[in-house]
């Protein structure tokens, strides 16, 4: 019988990242002036993870109502906590999404963003690296 040693070696395991426990940096922003269609929206981003790569990133993400021009390089998962947006393209087809509602938004997605009712939303970004 061959007995083979075993070398054990300290693995690093990163924590969960909890929104609720997790301390974030709060950003407050408005649409610049040339993508701005009404309002004055102020927007609040609460960044609670980025990647080593600088690619991947989740949070929470606040408005008040407005509308603005939206070019979209990175894929983002969305989903509604609080309030109601109005997203249309640049064909000119819209969608509504509210509390509750889940959407992606893909890279090379261009048109509006329409805050209908002052909003919150969970993200999650996936910026693809620039060939």
């Amino acid at each position: 019988m061959c007995l083979a040693s075993i070398v054990m070696t300290e693995v690093i395991v990163p924590s969960i990242v909890d929104f609720a426990r997790s301390p974030s940096e709060r950003n407050v922003s408005r649409p610049s002036a040339d993508r701005l269609l009404e309002g004055q929206p102020e927007q609040v981003t609460r960044n609670y993870f980025s990647d080593a790569t600088g690619q991947f990133f989740a949070g929470v993400w606040e408005s008040s109502v407005g509308r603005w021009r939206v070019s979209y390089t990175e894929n983002e998962f969305c989903h509604i906590t609080r309030g109601r947006v109005r997203i249309e393209d640049a064909r000119g087809v819209a969608c509504e999404f509210g509390v509750g509602d889940s959407f992606v938004i893909p890279a090379g997605f261009s048109g509006t963003w329409q805050v209908l009712e002052p909003m919150s939303k969970l993200y999650v970004i996936f910026e693809p690296a620039t060939p």
